[in-house]
């Protein structure tokens, strides 16, 4: 059993009780060089672990790395076992459950421009570059990419072209 004094007993408890299991903030009574000193013992007693702080959701910041990236400190399961908390055993990859299967596939908003679009395109007549413009106020460059990119590549959607003599290049879902 590793020997704590009454801080670094303090500083592990409170990190035990934190979802995140942040060290950080220190109690207010510990600063400066006397910190520096109790936290130190504590990562060499691999208790307490420095980490990359993710300044995104705020982690309080311990020090900065050489490299300028925050460090904070989070309790490790040493540092768990050693103020007598449970740690349990790493599940393998075996006695894990199989996620359950997510649905991959896309729900459309209707009201939108997309839906619209896709709508036109399914009639029997298809649609042409103009009326699609005109339909969504789009540029006809944006309407040409919207077809390319969003329709093809994204969503996966085979789209026929075909010349009519009176309304030019016709599109439709195939």
């Amino acid at each position: 059993m590793t020997k704590l004094t009454d801080t670094q007993r303090v500083i592990l408890s409170a990190a035990s009780q934190r979802t995140d299991r942040l060290a950080l903030p220190l109690p207010k009574s510990l600063k400066g060089g006397a910190a520096h000193k109790v936290v130190n013992a504590l990562i060499e007693k691999d208790l307490l672990k420095e980490v990359k702080a993710n300044r995104k959701l705020g982690d309080p910041v311990w020090r900065e790395s050489g490299e300028g990236h925050g460090l904070t400190l989070i309790i490790t399961e040493a540092g768990l076992t050693a103020i007598g908390i449970e740690v349990e055993p790493q599940k393998t990859k075996t006695q894990m459950q199989a996620p359950k299967p997510v649905s991959t596939e896309r729900k459309m908003r209707e009201g939108t421009k997309q839906a619209l679009v896709i709508e036109m395109l399914r009639r029997p007549q298809g649609a042409t570059i103009a009326e699609i413009v005109e339909a969504t106020s789009w540029a006809a460059h944006t309407t040409r990419g919207f077809l390319a990119g969003a329709l093809k590549k994204k969503l996966g959607l085979a789209i026929d072209s075909e010349r009519e003599e009176t309304r030019g290049r016709v599109y439709r879902l195939a």
